[in-house]
């Protein structure tokens, strides 16, 4: 059995976090086994599961600039202690020009180093970040990217345009998401929302999801459909200034704040229609499960054009206002049929589960890829 490193911010529930799950059920986990190496130092929402599975977890101290040279040496001590592994996959990129030459001179094979968003943070993190990433890609042995636009945002115009990057979209199984209306009608009756039309969302509660946004937005639709209600799925530390808003704008009690839900994809059976006005993406794992559920999606153009999967996706600029984005809504679902019509939400479910972002289909080349290493 080969084990593979897998490393990451932490543990907790994450576009990123789910979609290395969704691989690490699916693999043939007798040929190849992931173990975790994390920077929160706190149990986190996937550790049982993990830890069911066969997979290890391990704690590296938050990187805070400050502490470079300890960060990098408990990253040095523990490839010293930890030599055995065919590959070391990195998937915290900022910090990845530190721990991957490191795992390198340990005497591991194989150092990926995997982007996962097209965007950094603002202010003085992001200029670190920026500076961090320079020359990653001198630094680890294969470079995959969710999207083109991470490609680039994380090893830099000349690797993608030179083919040097694999581009592998965030893959979901989407069996899980087969449209049901079992599961639709049970989902609504439990949040008494049979008679709403329900727009939904799922997200971190973060400055990248640009949530202030979509409540301006529900706010201009409540104006032409008073039976609408928004649906936001996650948490984060935004979560509270999000709930004020809501109230200024006297939206509050229209808008079902339903935290951090697992597994996420019966509550898409209970959405309408699914709005995702993001700042930046690497690959929103949630647009392609919106799309696999068969909902129609409103989203940013900043996001990359490859989560387009089906026709279900319009994009829309952020710079047009709230009430813009609310009557290109309004006029779609004018045009279609509600989603107990004429449309088959299963067909989209159907084509989606013979292309790359299906995560079945993706186990065959993290398998080669892993075994290429020791």
């Amino acid at each position: 059995m080969k084990r593979v490193l897998q490393i990451l911010g932490t543990t907790n529930l994450g576009g990123a976090e789910s979609r290395i799950m969704d691989l690490y059920r699916h693999m043939n986990r007798k040929e190849i086994q992931f173990d975790f190496l994390v920077h929160s130092g706190k149990k986190g929402f996937f550790d049982e599961e993990i830890k069911r599975l066969g997979g290890k977890i391990y704690y590296l101290p938050s990187f805070r600039v400050y502490n470079y040279f300890s960060y990098k040496k408990a990253c040095r001590l523990f490839f010293a202690e930890h030599p055995d592994y065919a590959a070391v996959h990195g998937h915290m990129t900022s910090t990845a020009s530190i721990y991957l030459p490191e795992a390198k001179k340990a005497g591991i094979p194989l150092t990926i180093a995997h982007a996962r968003s097209a965007g950094v943070d603002k202010g003085i993190k992001g200029t670190i970040t920026k500076l961090l990433r320079k020359n990653l890609y001198k630094k680890c042995d294969r470079m995959l990217a969710c999207s083109d636009l991470a490609a680039k945002a994380v090893f830099g115009e000349k690797s993608y345009r030179e083919n040097k990057v694999t581009i592998l979209p965030n893959a979901i199984d989407t069996r899980e998401y087969m449209p049901s209306e079992q599961i639709r009608n049970q989902i609504r009756r439990e949040y008494q929302i049979e008679d709403k039309f329900v727009i939904g969302h799922v997200g971190r509660f973060h400055y990248a999801k640009n949530h202030e946004f979509l409540v301006e937005i529900f706010a201009e639709i409540l104006k032409q459909r008073e039976n609408a209600v928004l649906m936001l799925l996650g948490d984060g530390p935004l979560r509270g200034e999000i709930e004020e808003k809501a109230k200024r704008l006297g939206v509050y009690d229209k808008i079902i704040f339903a935290g951090n839900q697992t597994p996420a994809a019966p509550f898409y059976q209970a959405f309408d229609y699914f709005l995702f006005p993001s700042r930046f993406e690497g690959m929103p794992g949630t647009v392609v499960e919106a799309q696999a559920a068969g909902l129609k999606c409103l989203i940013s153009d900043s996001v990359t054009k490859q989560v387009k999967a089906t026709d279900l996706v319009t994009f829309l600029s952020l710079e047009q206002p709230a009430k813009v984005w609310a009557d290109e809504m309004i006029r779609q679902t004018q045009e279609e049929a509600d989603r107990n019509g004429k449309r088959n939400p299963a067909a989209e479910c159907y084509n989606l589960a013979s292309t790359n972002y299906d995560v079945n289909n993706q186990v065959r080349f993290y398998e080669e890829l892993y075994k290429g290493g020791r």
